[in-house]
């Protein structure tokens, strides 16, 4: 594979121009970074209280009640707040936003949950259905349809007027954002030879990470959620003039021919379950690693900020050693760092010294961001060209899915977060077992057909063995196979 990746190269096929094509895909990854994370900033809680009295406020939700002047029978005197909610300072630099705009707090707080888990829900189906689209209609016409309609629904959520037309437009954009950012995502994986696959798709997470790092100063200059959002559309809509050159037309795939009987299927059977699992775990357990972390309520920036440098160094960390030592290997190896992890602070973070629980916490928040950019990319690997936009959608699906699961237990007033910590952690363990029977895609060509990709066998994870295994894990049953053994019984 490594020669006829050289060759191709030689002949042109990854060019100079290719090179620059590839590289400025890196650019709209800073915008849909920008859109993609301001769920965070329009959902945060400011410290507030009712009235103009905060010395009535011992409690946030406390003062959500004042004593009637005349008590009614049976009642304990209480009626609701009349005098407005006051909010002591901005949340993420943003004097207004819809938490403080709909006073989302207390009585209303389940609201914002919701809010999180509808725009989540939004990029799990835009995913799904998106990433179908890629496959039917190429990957350039779901790129710029899905940039047109997140440029329209965002100017409509900076004009909206209530709260359920806010909830319906930020599923419709979740959906969009997500649907650019896949098949922006193919089309770079597809443009770049084997050799630099993971130097692009790995520049490509950095420069998402800037968009994220980017946005709280964005934040800070307007102050206001509706013209941040504003402010968005327009980034998307900058995206429409990259069209022509930020996505390349789906290559025509050969036709897939029927498969024969004995054909090894179990390797994409086999993917197929676990990449969406994994991103499924890494998903739901990193709020439990972040719960571990900072156990009372924290700040805004200091989640914000661990979380987008984690995101950086998983990437630094994966530049360097996935076509080093293998994709499966250091997938291996993360999930085993995950699972330790999570077992480690499920069993003793009582008992564990702070700096244990620290050192812990930000160790399985790292290794589950390795987790998901390799799932992501190694799936993409994996997948033929006939399947690779549903198939990574159905991954990245999973992902977001997993994400769901934290504001529904917030929904509840968190009871069970420790349940579902146990719960990801089993998942965990067992991934970590799925891993091993998965092939090995460092160096390969992209397969083109569903025949390809099972021609996928196993390598040896150590050296010194064979470079393939000479019979797939689960060879099919031959029909001669019993009357062969009756007769030599």
């Amino acid at each position: 594979m490594e020669h006829e990746a050289r060759v191709l190269r030689l002949a042109g096929g990854f060019g100079r121009a290719r090179c620059l094509l590839a590289a400025a895909s890196w650019l709209p990854c800073v915008a849909l970074g920008l859109a993609l994370g301001s769920e965070l900033l329009l959902t945060a809680l400011p410290a507030h209280h009712c009235g103009s009295d905060p010395a009535r406020a011992p409690s946030t939700c406390l003062p959500l009640s004042y004593p009637e002047s005349v008590p009614r029978a049976g009642s304990d005197g209480a009626r609701p707040c009349s005098r407005g909610w006051y909010y002591a300072q901005p949340a993420a630099d943003l004097l207004r936003s819809p938490v403080t705009q709909r006073n989302l707090v207390c009585e209303d707080g389940w609201k914002v949950p919701l809010e999180q888990v509808d725009h989540l829900l939004g990029r799990l189906l835009g995913c799904a259905l998106l990433g179908l689209g890629c496959d039917w209609f190429g990957r350039r016409a779901v790129f710029v349809g899905s940039l047109v309609l997140a440029t329209g629904l965002g100017v409509g959520e900076a004009l909206v007027a209530s709260f359920p037309a806010l909830l319906t437009l930020r599923l419709l954009r979740g959906g969009a954002l997500a649907g650019a950012s896949l098949a922006l995502y193919v089309a770079r994986l597809e443009l770049c030879d084997p050799p630099n696959r993971l130097a692009f798709s790995m520049g490509a997470g950095l420069f998402s990470v800037v968009g994220t790092l980017l946005l709280p100063g964005l934040a800070l200059l307007a102050q206001d959620w509706q013209l941040l959002q504003g402010l968005s559309a327009l980034a998307t809509g900058l995206l429409l003039l990259f069209w022509g050159a930020g996505c390349a037309v789906r290559r025509t795939p050969p036709a897939p021919a029927p498969l024969s009987p004995g054909a090894p299927a179990h390797t994409r059977h086999l993917e197929e379950r676990t990449h969406p699992g994994l991103q499924l775990i890494s998903g739901g357990i990193r709020a439990s690693f972040l719960h571990s972390l900072v156990p009372s309520e924290p700040s805004f920036y200091w989640p914000y900020f661990l979380a987008a440098g984690l995101e950086a160094a998983a990437t630094v960390f994966l530049l360097l050693t996935a076509d080093l030592w293998g994709r499966r290997s250091v997938l291996l190896l993360s999930t085993l760092v995950l699972v330790l992890a999570s077992q480690l602070l499920l069993a003793g973070a009582q008992y564990l010294p702070s700096w244990m629980v620290l050192f812990l916490s930000v160790l399985g928040l790292l290794a589950s961001q390795t987790v998901s950019a390799l799932s992501s990319l190694f799936s993409a690997e994996i997948f033929p060209t006939v399947i690779r936009g549903a198939g990574l959608g159905l991954v990245l699906g999973a992902g977001f899915l997993g994400q769901a699961a934290v504001p529904l237990t917030t929904m509840h007033g968190r009871h069970g977060f420790f349940l579902q910590h146990v719960l990801f952690a089993s998942f965990a363990l067992l991934a970590l077992l799925c891993v091993l029977l998965l092939p090995e895609s460092r160096g390969r060509t992209l397969p083109q057909s569903l025949q390809e990709a099972d021609r996928l066998c196993r390598s040896p994870l150590l050296r010194g063995c064979p470079r393939q295994d000479l019979l797939p894990l689960l060879p099919a049953s031959l029909p001669g196979a019993g009357t062969q053994l009756a007769q030599e019984g």
